[in-house]
């Protein structure tokens, strides 16, 4: 995904609210906001961002399992199946 396209002044924005919304809807491509020649904001649609904070927490899950692993914090499968069994109501 290439930035350079959708970089624009601050000014650019407050004159084009209508218009950067659209693009963003449009092509899911994030604009970067400058001010005084600054960088200074990322803004993108909100199905991404949704998309991202989702995929981040996905992470975060897989990030905490690796960590459990290694501090041995395991239980064998079929030994965590005949606990959850235990606990499950007869049907």
């Amino acid at each position: 995904m290439r930035y350079s396209s959708h970089i624009k002044p601050i000014s650019y924005l407050k004159a084009n609210a209508a218009e950067v919304l659209r693009d963003l809807a449009e092509t899911r491509e994030p604009y970067v906001i400058t001010q005084n020649g600054e960088a200074k904001a990322v803004i993108q649609d909100v199905v991404t961002f949704e998309q991202t904070q989702e995929t981040l927490a996905f992470l975060k899950l897989i990030a905490l399992g690796n960590h459990e692993i290694e501090e041995g914090k395991t239980v064998p499968a079929r030994e965590a199946i005949e606990q959850l069994n235990k606990k499950l109501p007869m049907r």
